[in-house]
């Protein structure tokens, strides 16, 4: 099933933990080549010698990288080593403030290549609560509309070219920042489901997912065991 994805480049941001070290670690199991990129080398430094020890013939490539900074971000990309370069498909998962100008920035950058290649795939990670507003979450909830949003778009203005967007929109995940909202954990999943859809035939696009806990029914309705 995942055969396509061996040998791809694959860029994961956010790669130092969560969502974005699962992915990771998912991609290079199917073969894929990486680009890591977070703000703490030191977890990227760990994460890359995990791979490279289980997976020898996977090519690792890490990088320091704030999305919020449009400078860093176009650095990054254009210092790539040539055999890095040609990314196949960009895995965007951003947090908070990170979310709309991050999202933007690593985007723009990346689909420049894709667009000269003719081909590529944006996978970016939105939340159910970029479809559904929940009380308290008004910042949180905008961010993530606006994922949606961006992720919509992109795919309107790639129609001509063959580059896929799909839309990753996960209910209750565990990582650092839902720890401490408490939430479930369907993390492996979630991965999987990212990796699916990357997996996919070039002339079938998976747009969007929706990815919930059995128990749960929206942002704020769910079912937890004691």
């Amino acid at each position: 099933m995942f055969d396509r994805l061996k040998g791809k480049t694959v860029m994961v941001t956010g790669a130092s933990s969560g969502i974005g070290a699962s992915c990771a670690r998912l991609f290079a199991e199917v073969g894929s080549n990486l680009i890591l990129t977070a703000r703490r080398t030191d977890r990227l430094a760990a994460l890359a010698a995990e791979i490279r020890s289980k997976y020898p013939q996977v090519q690792v490539y890490t990088a320091e990288l704030d999305v919020r900074n449009r400078a860093d971000v176009d650095r990054v990309v254009s210092e790539l080593p040539a055999e890095f370069s040609a990314i196949d498909v960009l895995s965007i998962d951003t947090v908070l403030d990170t979310n709309v100008k991050g999202l933007l920035y690593v985007t723009r950058a990346v689909v420049r290549g894709m667009r000269a290649r003719g081909s590529g795939h944006v996978i970016m990670m939105g939340s159910i609560a970029g479809l559904t507003a929940y009380p308290t979450g008004s910042i949180y909830c905008a961010s993530k509309y606006a994922v949606h949003a961006i992720a919509q778009s992109l795919r309107a203005e790639t129609l001509d070219v063959p580059i896929k967007v799909t839309e990753i929109n996960p209910g209750m995940v565990e990582t650092e920042f839902s720890i401490i909202r408490k939430t479930m954990a369907i993390k492996r999943r979630l991965t999987n489901a990212v990796v699916f859809a990357a997996s996919r035939h070039q002339r079938c696009v998976v747009s969007d997912v929706v990815l919930l806990a059995t128990g749960q029914y929206s942002p704020t309705v769910a079912h937890r065991k004691e």
